[in-house]
């Protein structure tokens, strides 16, 4: 008696779970992308209130010690600054001269900082590459410099390897009179530090000379900083002893002190004058998305809140306050919330209309500011150095009217970086403890990583469950074909085909050839750069010109399925592969992209996301003649249209300025300030965005 055939194994519950996923991808791809969607809305409500984690920070806990005193020299020198004449003789006494000589007369150390204003060219090594010390050395044939001056307080306390920084710009050129009140607050802190005991950091003061630009100024100077350049003497080429205007000689070096453990941005503008009180902003965003501690803004909030009743508000989108779905949605969640506390009390999901609009509005605000990847303040250039900085911009009331009130902007100023300051001087460490990884709602609310990362999460997931539905269904498909075609009468004449497991390295080249082009579309404004003088609108158009032109040389050189002519039958089933490999290359860019850049990736999943999933070849939507594949067909076209990077950018700028403020040529400005800033987000448009674009496009034409 024959033996019983052993049963089966079992595929294990992992296994099946994932099959059962891959069998059923579309319901899941529709349940995960509306998840993902809904889930993003809900951030607002799941905001958390923030808090203070290192408890060596302290802040309010020990009294203003800025007095009359301070704030009445600080007066006096904002005079001084206010009614300067701004001379062009270089015999007389400039603006850096009376700042330095007053640094001196409050018992700190200074020196000037001579730098060059940088250059605005396309260089693709710079996102790969620490920040270069040549881009001034080119500039040195300029004739108009910038000149820092520097002011330092080595703390009693210390020992000369921590540094706190303030940051004062100003433009040199012609001083409005909130930049005087900002060097003003700045002077009263000094004033103050050069007395005190118990300091244990160093203390820098950067006047910042803003007449090439905030940036470039704060920049040069921390590049002088960390990484200085030397002529062959082996003297820094920007260091300056003299004075810049009187040529006087001045001992001292380019200075330094320790590592900086935080720096602090203080600018003065003019309020509204309705408003009850003055408001202070705060900007927090650096390049790239990154974004301080949070313990940073935590303390500053707490002091301006407590301390000296400034009201604290953080940017946000305006258009997004008087929007009626985003009004009808807030209504929606506030009626759940009163639905979840009568079912438990404990269960508080509740949040007002007007709150979820207002951390609406500044969660998109965050969300977009992060995804540029464009610092939103001088603040910005201390990330890239690993130094947690803010800027912070008090909006005063009557700017305009300062001798109305000459002692209160300067004492309530002075007294919120006082108190910033003792609490920094606390730390042992650098600040660690907090968030790094976070997205504000309102000056005291955020969401974390490990909440913002699930709607990102939700909407990537149905990638690699069609990715794998797609191959598999396509292997089955042309594996049946080919066995058609082998039993046929006319077989003998076709060769035999082998290996068809591998046939996904046909679409897997096409990928590659794809992406490879879109890093050569990285590469090609450098060479438009180059042209003097051209038009936003002329670059934009000659960038799409030659970038097709190089698709079409690349499919002539390597050759690839780009080309729809000369297909057999197996190939023409071949487009479920290409659709395959393409959402496993999407899925791959986001997720890498999600680690440098969460914004952009969220961002950029709403976009790729359905366009990846809904890709279709037209020809068969058309031989279906249905409703059903009419409007597929038309969703295929307008996403393709919405999501082409010119024309997403120009509706993206059109909802928040309005499409009366929004240019085609301003993408090309776009895409400059990204290359300025070495912003990820541009290696990610022209590296993922558009190849997964092509390959969609690519995808609509096959033919069937």
């Amino acid at each position: 008696m024959a033996d019983a055939e052993p049963a089966k194994a079992k595929p294990r519950p992992i296994i099946r779970l994932g099959l059962f996923l891959i069998s059923h991808s579309f319901i899941v791809s529709v349940a995960c992308c509306a998840a993902g969607v809904f889930a993003l809305l809900l951030l607002p409500v799941l905001a958390k209130n923030t808090y203070i984690s290192e408890n060596a920070l302290m802040p309010g806990s020990a009294s203003p010690m800025l007095s009359n005193d301070d704030v009445s020299r600080a007066r006096m020198f904002v005079n001084k600054v206010v009614s300067f004449d701004f001379k062009t003789d270089s015999s007389s006494i400039g603006i850096q001269d009376l700042v330095a000589q007053h640094i001196t007369d409050l018992g700190g150390e200074v020196n000037f900082h001579k730098f060059l204003p940088q250059a605005n060219k396309f260089n693709p090594l710079h996102f790969f590459s620490s920040p270069d010390q040549g881009i001034a050395q080119e500039n040195y044939t300029y004739s108009s410099y910038g000149i820092n001056t520097v002011g330092f307080i080595r703390a009693p306390r210390g020992d000369g390897k921590e540094a706190i920084v303030l940051v004062t710009p100003y433009n040199s050129v012609k001083t409005s009179m909130g930049e005087a009140l900002s060097l003003g607050i700045a002077h009263s802190i000094f004033s103050l530090l050069t007395r005190v005991t118990w300091l244990a950091k160093d203390i820098i003061w950067l006047a910042a000379d803003s007449q090439h630009g905030e940036y470039a100024a704060v920049a040069a100077w921390l590049r002088e900083y960390h990484t200085p350049s030397f002529d062959g003497s082996g003297r820094s080429l920007f260091e300056s002893n003299a004075s810049p205007t009187t040529g006087r000689k001045r001992p001292n070096d380019f200075l330094r002190a320790g590592t900086m453990a935080a720096a602090l941005v203080i600018k003065v503008t003019d309020g509204s004058e309705i408003a009850e009180r003055d408001v202070l902003n705060l900007y927090a965003e650096a390049s790239n998305g990154q974004m301080p501690n949070l313990d940073l803004i935590n303390v500053v909030n707490y002091l301006a809140v407590n301390g000296q009743r400034l009201r604290v508000k953080v940017e946000k989108l305006g258009s997004l306050l008087d929007s009626w779905w985003l009004r009808s949605l807030a209504e929606l969640f506030h009626k759940l919330g009163t639905v979840a506390r009568s079912l438990n009390p404990q269960w508080n999901f509740g949040i007002s209309v007007a709150e979820y609009i207002e951390g609406t509005a500044t969660l998109a605000s965050s969300l977009y500011n992060q995804a540029l990847g464009v610092p939103t303040g001088p603040h910005g250039v201390f990330r890239d150095y690993q130094v947690d900085a803010i800027t912070m911009e008090i909006s005063a009331k009557r700017v305009a009217n300062y001798k109305n009130r000459p002692n209160e902007l300067l004492l309530q100023g002075g007294r919120l970086v006082e108190g910033v300051i003792r609490s920094v001087n606390n730390l042992l460490e650098k600040f660690h403890q907090s968030f790094f990884l976070y997205l504000l709602t309102s000056p005291n609310k955020f969401v974390s990583v490990g909440v913002y990362m699930i709607p990102f999460a939700l909407l990537v997931a149905p990638l690699p469950m069609v990715a794998a539905s797609l191959f598999a269904d396509s292997t089955r498909r042309i594996s049946g074909m080919e066995t058609k075609v082998a039993s046929s009468p006319a077989s003998s004449d076709i060769p035999a085909i082998s290996f068809r497991s591998w046939r996904w390295l046909h679409a897997a080249k096409t990928v590659f050839i794809v992406h490879f082009w879109g890093a050569i579309v990285t590469l090609l404004p450098h060479f438009l750069s180059l042209v003097q003088d051209s038009p936003p609108l002329t670059n934009l158009l000659s960038w799409i010109i030659l970038s097709a032109f190089t698709l079409l040389i690349l499919q002539a050189i390597l050759g690839s399925s780009l080309s729809l002519l000369h297909m057999n039958r197996t190939q023409v089933m071949e487009w479920t592969l290409l659709k395959s490999v393409t959402i496993a290359a999407a899925c791959t860019g986001l997720c890498i992209m999600s680690v440098i850049n969460f914004a952009t990736a969220e961002l950029g999943a709403l976009m790729l996301v359905p366009m990846c999933l809904m890709a279709r070849p037209l020809m068969l939507d058309a031989k279906a003649k249905t409703l059903k594949s009419f409007i597929r067909a038309a969703c295929n076209v307008v996403l393709i249209f919405l999501v082409f990077p010119p024309v997403a950018y120009y509706l993206w700028k059109g909802a928040l300025v309005g499409l009366d403020n929004a240019r085609v040529g301003d993408f090309w400005n776009w895409v400059e300030s990204l290359w300025t800033w070495n912003s990820a987000t541009y290696i990610y448009m022209c590296m993922v965005h558009l190849p997964c674009w092509v390959l969609c496009v690519h995808t609509l034409v096959y033919p069937c």
